[in-house]
This record gives C-alpha cells, structure tokens and sequence, in this order.
C-alpha cells in the first residue's frame, strides 16, 4: 500500500483551518489550496494509494493523464476560487466548498466505482448545502438540485451493481458490455452533464446561492461529469456511435439560445455551462484522439474562462447588488479591472484567436468536420456565444448609463479575476503548454491559416452585426419563453393533485366503512335483544339483516 495521500484528503484534513479567525483564517485558506495544489502537481501517473474495506479495496488513488489532467485544473481554480471567496467572512461557505472541492477530487482520482459513488453523493450533499445556506429562493432551488442528484447517484449505483454482476469488475473506465448497466450509468453522467432535457437543474441553480458560492458550483459537477464521459470512451463502450456526439451539439445550441434571452446575468452564464459542456459532450462522443483531446482541452479551458466569468459578474452584483442586465450599464468608469477581466473572458469563450477558448473549441470542431450536422451545430453556438457576451458585456459595461457611485471589488477579488485571465491568455498564446499535458497525443496544429481566416469571418460577421443592429434587437427584457422545467413543475403539481383525489377517495371510503361498522354493531346489538330462541324470529332477523347489508352495497358501488 502507498503512503501517498489522495489530494482529496488534503482539503477534508484542512477543515480545522476554519477555526482560525479574521486574517488568520484567510491565510490559512489560501495556502491550504497552495498546498493542494503543489501536491497534485507533483503525482506521476502510476500512482495509486488503496485503503482495504471489509475485504475490498478502496483505490482512492489512481493517476494516470486523463484523471491528472482534471486534477490540474481543479486544484489550480480551486486556489483562485478561494483567494476570490476570503473577501466575505462565510465560515459555513468555507467548509462546504473545501468539502466539495476535496468531494470533486476524490471522484476525478477514483480508480473504482465503489469509491467513485461515494465521492459523487459527497459532492452531491455539499454543493446542495451550499446552496441552502444562503437561504431565500435558494432553498427551493436547492432541493430540486438534491432530486436530480439523488436520480443521478441511484441511476449510477444501479449501473455500477449491474456491471458488477455481469462482469464482476468495479474498475473505473473497464469496458461496459451489458447494456443496461451501460444505459443506467449514461444517464446518470447525463444529468450531471445537463443532457436535454436533463439540464433544468442548472440554470434553476447557479444564479441563485452567494456568489463567491456560483463560482465553485461553476467548476466541479459538470466537469466531472464530462471526465467521467471521458473515463468512459476510453473503455471504448458507446463512442463512435454519434448519438452522445449529436447530444453535445444539440447542447450547445439549446444552451446559447436560451442563454441570449436571459435578462438575469447568472442566468445568462448558466445557460452557457450547458452550451460550453455541450462542445465538450460532442468531442468526446465522437470518440476519437482530437475529439476526447479537444472536448478535454475545452473542458480546462472552460473552467478557467467560465469561472473567470462568474468572477466578474459576481463582482458587479457584489458592488451594485443588481442582478439584471436591464437595470445597469456603463461600469467600465467604475471597475477597470472587473471589465478588463471580464473582455479577456468573453474573448476566450467566443474563440477569438489569442486567446484559449479558440485552442480548444478548434480541436472539436476540426473533429466534427466529418459529421455534418454536429459542425453546423457547433458553428451555430459559435455565432450564439460572441452574441450572448456582446449583450452581455456592452450593455452592462459600456452603454451611455447614469452615474453610478460605486468602486472596484476588493483586492483579493481583483487578484483572483487577475490570475485566471493571465491563465487564460497564456495557453491562448502558448498552446503546447496545455498539449503536453493532454491525455493522448496530440497532432493538432491550432494556428493553421485556413481555421483562423475561418473563424475571423465568422466571428467578424457576428460582431458587425451586433454593433449595427442586433445590439437594438437584444436590447436586456425579462424572457417570455420558459424551459423544460415548467413541464417537469406541472408533471409535479399535477402528480399531488392526482395524489390529493386518491387521498380523499380513501378518506371518504374508510369512513364509509367506519360508519357502516356501526351501523352493523348497533342492527346486531338490536337483535341480540329480541332474539327468544325461536328458530322464527332468528330467520326473521338473519333476513332482515341480508337485505340491509345487500342495499348498502348496493349504494357504495
């Protein structure tokens, strides 16, 4: 057995820091999340760390490049979301983001499913919980979050008891053969994944906790998920088929549209989790080298500029305490580095050459250029994203709007949103930085002419658009189309309504026979009182009673 520890422990045995105060408390945190990530950063593939149960045993550790892959960017943008987090005194908020941070983790470094399930509910409960502590609309929120990952982890332990049974191997990414156990563990990854029309959960969520608490829920779940799906293709079991390819396309696009409608600006960026995951769901489906490499890459990438988004947005909200993109603009005088920040983010999650969104987001396409209809779709939300972050960013940033007398977020929040668009910018410039740590080997040429004159045009043709008459088009209002979860709330009502009429039909037919009981007991009683022992009067009252009993059945059916 090795003496390594996972990294996930790393944050379950920080949890004392928590007890320090003020400044201290802070500190603590920060080199809390130093630590866990220099750890990570130093494990080799072929690591692994098992702890026997019973008479089974836990891999709580096993690397290898796809699972360190995921646990470099994790403990890279767990640092920044922390360093972020210090600036609000939330111990409670603390503990369960290091929880869920450490949950995630533990999930990404699982070699078994055993330990993967429990990683996976642990982080299903903390990030509930971080959800309910902020209390008033995030509580309802919270638990229609709890129920689609309470379905999610009932869906993947059935699989998981399936697999087993049929194969007798619990190992994570070991070929699935039988095809319910297959089907069970998709749509438990689905749902994490936000498959439509699985996704309602996330949009319901995100926009409604603290924000320094949407940040961390911007990372882990979905990403996890998408290594999860990753774990999966490399087994070899459903990739190629097109169908999850084709998913991930009908993602992006679903995602982007409703996205563009949002007036609410955690709205907005929750809808693009669900397009951004998309890409990811479309490369790795295609199940080939470029396409999980790309769909992993995006995966990295879109943890950096999508947090870095949130970061932003939660800024503004932080300083003006608005929510609606309708209700604010021209804060670029106020918080230089809140709109610097958030330009380089918007830049990178268009593609804009540069920049790493347009590194990743060209593996995927460059994938699909064999599949037609996956292509078009994924142009399509290429089109929808630099739109959606045009409305986004002039309107709350740049439009003429009166004065508002409001400053720049605090430093630490400042040097959060600093870090990750370095980051971001980097590995826009430096590619092979993100290449060489990819989990196969990689042949993509990210810079080619023929893809940047592409998606120049396209994105060009997008902006001019914007900036002659789109802008008067998307002009920020309160969306009238509702999402699937309308269905799923009307599903709901009317399941307690059915359940309130079956209820009361109870009701009425076991008082019915209450009733009738004492009728019966009174008639009985009568007669037991006239009875003489005459074989008459007994046939005379037997009869009698017949008939009453045959009447009042008579009546209830």
């Amino acid at each position: 057995m090795s003496l390594i520890i996972p990294p996930a422990f790393i944050f379950f045995l920080g949890i004392p820091i928590l007890l320090l105060k003020g400044v201290w408390r802070k500190i603590g945190l920060i080199i809390l999340a130093v630590l866990a990530l220099i750890f990570t950063f130093s494990l080799q593939p072929g690591t692994y760390y098992t702890y026997k149960l019973m008479s089974y045993d836990l891999i709580l550790l096993n690397v290898d490049k796809l699972s360190l892959f995921i646990g470099y960017i994790f403990t890279i943008i767990t640092f920044f979301a922390v360093l972020y987090a210090t600036t609000f005194n939330k111990p409670w908020l603390y503990l369960f983001a290091l929880l869920y941070a450490g949950a995630s983790l533990g999930a990404v470094f699982a070699g078994d499913f055993i330990t993967l399930i429990i990683f996976w509910e642990i982080m299903s409960l903390t990030s509930t919980t971080l959800v309910w502590i902020h209390g008033g609309d995030a509580i309802s929120a919270g638990y229609r979050y709890l129920l689609f990952h309470v379905i999610a982890g009932s869906l993947l332990l059935g699989g998981v008891v399936i697999q087993y049974l049929s194969t007798g191997n619990l190992l994570v990414g070991a070929s699935i053969t039988n095809s319910w156990a297959l089907l069970l563990i998709t749509l438990a990854v689905g749902i994490n994944l936000g498959f439509i029309p699985l996704h309602t959960w996330l949009p319901d969520t995100y926009p409604k906790p603290h924000i320094a608490t949407s940040v961390f829920l911007s990372v882990y779940t979905t990403k996890a998920a998408v290594y999860l799906l990753a774990r999966i293709a490399t087994g070899a079991i459903f990739m190629g088929t097109e169908i999850i390819a084709l998913m991930g396309g009908i993602m992006a696009v679903y995602g982007v549209c409703f996205a563009l409608m949002q007036n609410n600006m955690r709205k907005l960026l929750s809808y693009h989790i669900i397009s951004q995951i998309g890409y990811m769901v479309a490369g790795v489906g295609l199940g080939i080298a470029i396409g999980i490499n790309g769909g992993m890459a995006h995966a990295f990438n879109n943890i950096l500029y999508k947090t870095l988004l949130f970061m932003c947005v939660g800024s503004v909200i932080y300083r003006t305490g608005i929510e609606k993109i309708s209700q604010i603009g021209g804060l670029w005088k106020k918080m230089h580095v809140t709109a610097l920040t958030f330009i380089i983010a918007m830049l990178s999650i268009s593609g804009i050459p540069g920049f790493n969104g347009f590194v990743s987001k060209g593996m995927i396409i460059t994938a699909s250029e064999n599949f037609t209809i996956l292509w078009i779709l994924l142009e399509i939300a290429s089109v929808g994203t630099l739109l959606s972050f045009l409305k986004l960013g002039y309107f709350v940033f740049f439009r003429e709007w009166k004065d508002v007398k409001i400053s720049e977020v605090p430093i630490s929040m400042q040097l959060a949103q600093i870090g990750v668009a370095i980051l971001c910018v980097i590995i826009g410039i430096y590619p092979n930085i993100l290449f060489s740590i990819l989990p196969f080997q990689n042949q993509y040429i990210p810079y080619s002419f023929s893809y940047i004159i592409q998606a120049s045009v396209i994105l060009g043709l997008t902006a001019i658009f914007f900036f002659t008459i789109g802008k008067k088009i998307l002009i920020p209002h309160d969306p009238t189309i509702k999402d699937f979860d309308v269905l799923y709330r009307a599903f709901g009502n009317g399941i307690l309504t059915l359940s309130g009429i079956i209820a009361n039909l109870f009701s009425k037919f076991y008082i019915g026979i209450v009733n009738l009981s004492s009728v019966l007991f009174s008639i009985s009683r009568s007669f037991d009182k006239i009875e003489n022992k005459d074989i008459n009067w007994n046939m005379i009252a037997f009869a009698i009673l017949l008939v009453l009993i045959i009447g009042i059945m008579l009546v209830v059916v």
